[in-house]
């Protein structure tokens, strides 16, 4: 099995045979070998890693088939959405050309959520307009560290 270590002291020839094993088909043409290095890389990681996420393998044959993607729920101006946190009502009004909250304007809803909870939050999930991730039925995976180190 060919490590990550491997890969920098390979040639053409063997990364050629190598993406073929491991990727199927010829290394295109204009591709050079240390892209071909990062591709393998990442491939032989994947592999060690049990493989890519079975939604990460879904949303990209969507993509290959040229599905067109969920469109983000879109809202009317005059729209008001209220949200309690830490026992305040907080409301925003949906403005054309972006939202109003405390007097101030917003170009985002995760900008304001941001400023009401000082965390990261996705201002759609926060104020309720997009579902959050049933988490019991998300893939599990881990975090890899990168690509320079050995398999």
């Amino acid at each position: 099995m060919t490590t990550l270590a491997d890969l920098a002291s390979l040639g053409r020839a063997d990364l050629a045979r190598l993406w073929s094993d491991l990727i199927g088909g010829d290394v295109p043409a204009s591709m050079s070998q240390p892209m071909q290095r990062r591709f393998l890389a990442f491939e032989l990681q994947a592999r060690r890693s049990g493989g890519l996420p079975p939604a990460l393998l879904a949303r990209l044959d969507r993509i290959a088939a040229g599905e067109a993607r969920k469109a983000t729920p879109r809202m009317k101006p005059g729209a008001r959405l209220l949200r309690a946190w830490n026992g305040t009502t907080h409301v925003v009004d949906v403005l054309p050309d972006g939202y109003l909250w405390n007097g101030a304007r917003h170009r985002s809803l995760s900008a304001i959520a941001r400023a009401i909870t000082g965390a990261r939050w996705s201002g759609p999930r926060f104020f309720g307009i997009v579902a959050a991730v049933d988490e019991s039925r998300a893939p599990k995976c881990s975090r890899r560290s990168g690509l320079d180190r050995a398999a």
